[in-house]
């Protein structure tokens, strides 16, 4: 990888609720290193192991508000506190 992508890793999408964009079963990219903006889509892991993959609504200083890729699921809004770590996805198999 370029220096700029040193610590990118692959994820396996399990489940329905990031369709219709990401189905079960295909590989997503993400980048934790990288800069994350308001639209970007992001994989956000909470400090109770939840993983989830959303596009990036809001960000403050202490909350996160994340939209729904599929619009049967409702979007969250989270305390910073409260997520362990946050990726932009780079990449998707399609």
């Amino acid at each position: 990888p370029a220096p700029e992508h040193e610590n990118i890793y692959a994820l396996e999408v399990s489940g329905e609720s990031m369709m219709p964009l990401y189905r079960d079963g295909d590989t997503i990219i993400v980048a934790p290193g990288e800069n994350v903006r308001k639209g970007d889509r992001v994989v956000v892991k909470t400090t109770e192991g939840e993983v989830m993959a959303k596009v990036l609504n809001r960000q403050t200083a202490s909350i996160v508000e994340l939209a729904s890729i599929n619009p049967e699921h409702e979007g969250r809004t989270l305390q910073k506190k409260d997520i362990e770590w946050m990726a932009r996805i780079i990449w998707a198999s399609q």
